[in-house]
């Protein structure tokens, strides 16, 4: 399987505190099935204020530490970008890592705040896809705007977006909510992505298998296998291409 959102990266977001964790995290996920993870550290502008060029040497760090504990798992870097205006200049400047490319487009990880979907976010998707960026969008069902209107996750997809499911949500773990609304996605064709999110070895580990046992209950094993294997392999093709 593929993870293609994780916070994996020690000590530079909400996600691993330190090396140990890290590795704690990757023998994790190599348990349980997982063959290629890519970490995706938030760049929240004012928050986690992370640069493409800082993240791959932070990964270049942890692939050898990998090696060297002898974990087996493939790794890569991208981000997870906060929705925000002054991304713009980020954009034009060439400074965002994408999770990956597909026929010559750009795909971002971009983020909603947790709370709500902001105002002006469908000016700022248009504008992202005349940049030849493609948006997908992490874990829409926790959004508490769109649980409380899923017409949002309607107008999403008009604008082009794709959409990453939190493994984890499929499972119960985000409450009956977002359980649902992931569940009605899965059921209308409307995921393209699951992945864990992984942020700590207890809080939000990087487990997949249970989710996939899940999803191919529900809609059939060809299909959980595009989620969980290849779509994120097409996907992220040019970050493992070493």
């Amino acid at each position: 399987m593929f993870d293609i959102h994780s916070h994996i990266l020690p000590g530079i977001d909400d996600g691993a505190k330190d090396l140990n964790e890290s590795l704690a995290l990757l023998k994790m996920a190599q348990n349980d099935g997982i063959t290629h993870m890519v970490a995706t550290p938030h760049i929240h502008i004012g928050r986690f204020n992370n640069s493409a060029k800082a993240l791959n040497n932070d990964i270049d760090v942890l692939k050898r530490e990998a090696l060297n504990a002898g974990i087996d798992l493939k790794l890569a870097v991208a981000a997870e970008v906060r929705l925000d205006i002054e991304l713009m200049a980020m954009v034009m400047a060439g400074q965002l890592p994408f999770i990956g490319a597909l026929d010559s487009v750009n795909y971002l990880l971009l983020e909603l705040p947790h709370s709500h979907v902001p105002q002006g976010y469908d000016k700022f998707i248009n504008w992202l896809s005349k940049q030849n960026i493609k948006a997908i969008i992490p874990h829409p069902e926790r959004n508490r705007d769109i649980q409380a209107n899923p017409f949002y996750i309607e107008r999403l997809k008009q604008l082009g977006c794709d959409f990453q499911l939190t493994a984890s949500s499929i499972e119960g773990a985000w409450g009956d909510t977002a359980k649902a609304i992931s569940i009605d996605m899965l059921q209308k064709g409307l995921v393209s992505y699951v992945a864990s999110d992984a942020h700590s070895v207890k809080r939000r580990p990087p487990l997949l298998s249970n989710a996939k046992r899940l999803v191919t209950d529900l809609i059939g094993e060809l299909e959980a296998q595009h989620l969980f294997v290849n779509n994120p392999q097409r996907l992220t093709e040019s970050l493992f291409d070493e």
